[in-house]
């Protein structure tokens, strides 16, 4: 279609955020009046929020930034249940202790992107416990339950995909996108909401939600996905040879953050400057031009102003100028990342390959020895050639660290104790 009326659907298709919508003029007449205010949800099963999190997150920053607004639903509820999206075996179940605790760690974060407070276009953030955990089985069964089609439900992709899998599907997890859809009605009742957003996974799920609205009497209820992240080589964004890329300073520091991005494929910079920064669409396209060596210069950009949103201006600026002296003086930067080891065990002699896994540089002493083989681990710049190396005082440099690398731009210090 043509030019949006809100600004919100402008720029949210400039910058390449829109995969599906269930009524684009519906939702656009909405949001030109600064009425759509919008909720994603966030379920709590790790301490940390994770990239594909970052990008819904940057969705609700653009709605407030359009006079929209945001609201961030924390899934104390239906963490419980666990959702079966994507997944080939059940979720662990967690205890309520741990689930607090994760809620509680993951909180501050959507600080980093959003306003909170008490104002028209103000941020707020609720928790599906509030509603969920005191609902009666049979109310429930008899309110809610009486609008769901067991048969549209086990066409959904969530259960459809682990039927044709042949892996088995719990009870429990079969409700989890009951429970979503009730969290949209809740949330219309409870604060006006009127858009559910998400990545293109929750699709099925917030149709649900939109069609229980209907039947339940709310106002008209819109959907909005995000695609799939993927780079242009067609990965799964997201995933590094250490696991996720968390959102948590101390679970994934701002150098490791900016790194990752200073690390994007060519062909993904321009996407990736319009998805997770804010800098203007005319200055996006001035970087996503560069060709040649020129490209160094965009990624550098990506890296500092993605991580300066998320981990602040300072933090941005310290990895940009540890990553320049690592890399163009050749120098041992104090603020690359440290482990500490026990002096004892690196008096005792601490093997190569648990070091390396230590320092999270590797996931496993399996991938420590295919490293060596293909001459990707240093030790202090040298090239690891015996994976039965052990680690003694007698490596510290003068600077007092043993410097671990994987490849040319991964390093991590080991201090002792």
């Amino acid at each position: 279609m043509s030019a949006f009326k809100s600004d919100f659907l402008n720029i949210l298709r400039e910058r390449g955020f829109i995969h599906q919508c269930s009524d684009f003029e519906g939702l656009d007449a909405l949001a030109a009046q600064g009425q759509a205010t919008a909720y994603v949800g966030y379920d709590c099963t790790a301490p940390s929020l994770h990239i594909g999190n970052y990008l819904t997150m940057m969705m609700l920053h653009w709605l407030q930034q359009s006079g929209n607004k945001p609201i961030t639903l924390m899934g104390g509820g239906t963490t419980m249940v666990g959702d079966p999206s994507g997944k080939d075996e059940t979720r662990a179940i967690r205890t309520v202790a741990e689930i607090e605790a994760n809620k509680a760690s993951i909180r501050g974060v959507f600080s980093k992107v959003l306003r909170y407070g008490d104002g028209h276009s103000d941020a707020v953030m609720l928790d599906n416990a509030e509603w969920l955990t005191k609902l009666n089985w049979i109310e429930m069964l008899r309110d809610i339950g009486k609008h769901f089609s067991v048969n549209r439900m086990l066409t959904m992709d969530s259960v459809r995909l682990r039927l044709e899998r042949e892996q088995e599907m719990s009870f429990i997890e079969f409700n989890y996108m009951i429970c979503q859809a009730y969290d949209y009605v809740e949330l219309s009742r409870r604060v006006g909401c009127r858009l559910q957003m998400g990545g293109s996974d929750q699709w099925g799920n917030i149709i649900m939600g939109v069609d229980l609205g209907r039947r339940m009497g709310t106002p008209q209820l819109f959907a909005l996905t995000t695609p799939l992240l993927t780079t242009a080589s067609g990965a799964k964004m997201g995933k590094t040879a250490q696991g996720a890329v968390w959102l948590n300073a101390d679970q994934f520091s701002p150098y490791d953050f900016w790194q990752y991005w200073r690390n994007t494929e060519d062909a993904d910079v321009g996407k990736f400057l319009k998805l997770f920064t804010t800098l203007p669409m005319g200055e996006i396209a001035k970087l996503d031009a560069l060709a040649g060596s020129e490209i160094n210069e965009a990624k550098k950009v990506l890296a500092t102003e993605a991580t300066a949103l998320l981990h602040g201006r300072d933090a941005a600026n310290e990895a940009a100028e540890t990553a320049r002296r690592t890399f163009e003086e050749g120098a041992l930067a104090e603020s690359l990342p440290t482990i500490e080891i026990p002096r004892s065990e690196l008096d005792a002699g601490v093997g190569v390959l648990n070091a390396f896994v230590k320092a999270g540089l590797v996931a496993s002493n399996g991938e420590a020895r295919r490293q060596i083989k293909g001459g990707g681990l240093r030790v202090n710049d040298a090239s690891v050639t015996d994976e039965k190396m052990v680690l003694t005082p007698a490596l510290l440099t003068p600077e007092g660290v043993i410097k671990l690398s994987l490849g040319k731009k991964r390093h991590v210090l080991v201090k002792p104790a």
